[in-house]
């Protein structure tokens, strides 16, 4: 249906290593070819999305001599020409290579911390080079088996470090860059720093530049942790922190699954687009998700072309919803308003807080009234399931 086609205002991007995945996993070899950067480009402007963003060593190499780089550089710009994509975001591998085996910002090896850092820079200089104007950091090896090889306080100590280090490099380059931190609890590590939104967001008032760094949650990182990740996306946006996101789904408790937005829990993917779209989210909706290792570069395209389907199939559900008379007067129902309280509900003051230890309330009929969520819930499976 026209309506559910990708357009440029959507802001739909994957990642080079999204549709670049080649289907491997810890038991079996790859079951798709490699492709370049540039025809990972191609591959994306056909099937509508808005962007790409890359892992500095998705699209150079890290041993790629400087011939090399500008090769890939040139196919990959004139790409980008050619579909009208652009680069949003870009981040920085560091958790692939054996020298980041114990953490990069984190490792008790200062050469280890140093080369993460000129790698940083220079990952940066790439990113800003192709356009992008947000910066992921996602400590994939930032933690540890056992809680016997490193101080965890020191390790948040020296990702401070290695943060505020950064920001002042991007100050000092005059970059219009920003810094979004990514959280997960587990995986490659037995235990990562900084495993949820939450901790990030308690990190982020410790930096120098906090007004810089904000958080790139992700559906399948909170999943994990059998987390509701829209409540953390919400505290992420009312503390003006949700400065990009990535989409896909995941069964709970199970490894990093990164499935198709959508295909595992649409009820949970409904209440987050329905989030993102009445608060007015402006960033990209990057899908950070695999095609099934079944597939191949077809089933790649169907893969891509199904997150973003699903997302303007749920956008239009949530408009229903807003329109729904029955649900809207349900919900004009439960969110009682009572003027005559509005002074004991509001800012503290002492007269205010006296006159309030005095009002009479019928505890017994407040426990006793119901509050409707049933129908209310039930409306929502009706609406989700097509029968309304």
């Amino acid at each position: 249906m026209a309506e559910y086609t990708p357009k440029p205002e959507h802001k739909f991007t994957f990642g080079l290593w999204t549709v670049g995945s080649r289907g491997a996993d810890p038991f079996g070899q790859p079951v798709r070819p490699t492709r370049s950067p540039a025809e990972l480009v191609y591959l994306l402007g056909e099937v509508g999305a808005y962007g790409v963003n890359f892992h500095d060593n998705d699209l150079i190499p890290i041993d790629a001599t400087p011939a090399e780089a500008e090769a890939i550089k040139k196919a990959f710009r004139k790409a980008l020409q050619d579909t009208g994509l652009v680069v949003p975001m870009a981040t920085t591998n560091l958790f692939s290579d054996p020298i980041f085996k114990d953490g990069a910002f984190t490792s008790n090896n200062p050469k280890v911390r140093a080369y993460a850092l000129q790698k940083t820079m220079k990952a940066i200089d790439l990113g800003v080079e192709f356009g992008a104007k947000i910066y992921v950091f996602w400590g994939g090896r930032e933690g540890t088996e056992t809680d016997s090889s490193k101080s965890a306080v020191e390790a948040i100590k020296r990702m401070r470090e290695a943060l505020n280090f950064l920001c002042e490099y991007v100050i000092d380059q005059g970059y219009e860059l920003k810094f979004a931190l990514e959280a997960k609890p587990n995986e490659p590590r037995g235990d990562i720093y900084f495993p949820t939104t939450g901790h990030m967001l308690a990190f982020i008032e410790t930096l120098d530049h906090p007004e810089m760094v904000g958080v790139n949650p992700e559906v399948a990182h909170e999943h994990m942790a059998g987390l509701n990740f829209m409540h953390g996306v919400a505290q992420a946006w009312e503390a003006g922190k949700l400065f990009h996101i990535d989409l896909n789904d995941q069964y709970p408790g199970r490894y990093d699954q990164d499935f198709r937005f959508g295909s595992r829990d649409i009820k949970a993917a409904f209440y987050l687009v329905k989030f993102l779209e009445d608060v007015g989210y402006q960033g990209p909706r990057h899908f950070d998700a695999h095609a099934y290792r079944t597939e191949d570069y077809e089933g790649v395209k169907e893969f891509a072309r199904g997150c973003m389907r699903t997302y303007l199939i749920l956008k239009e559900k949530a408009e229903r919803f807003n329109q729904d008379p029955e649900i809207q007067a349900l919900l004009a129902e439960i969110n009682t308003t009572d003027e005559t309280l509005s002074p004991y509900l509001g800012k503290y003051s002492r007269q205010s807080a006296e006159a309030l230890k005095h009002i009479p309330f019928d505890r017994l009929n407040l426990g006793q009234k119901g509050l409707l969520y049933e129908r209310l819930d039930q409306l929502t499976i009706d609406l989700l399931l097509g029968v309304r």
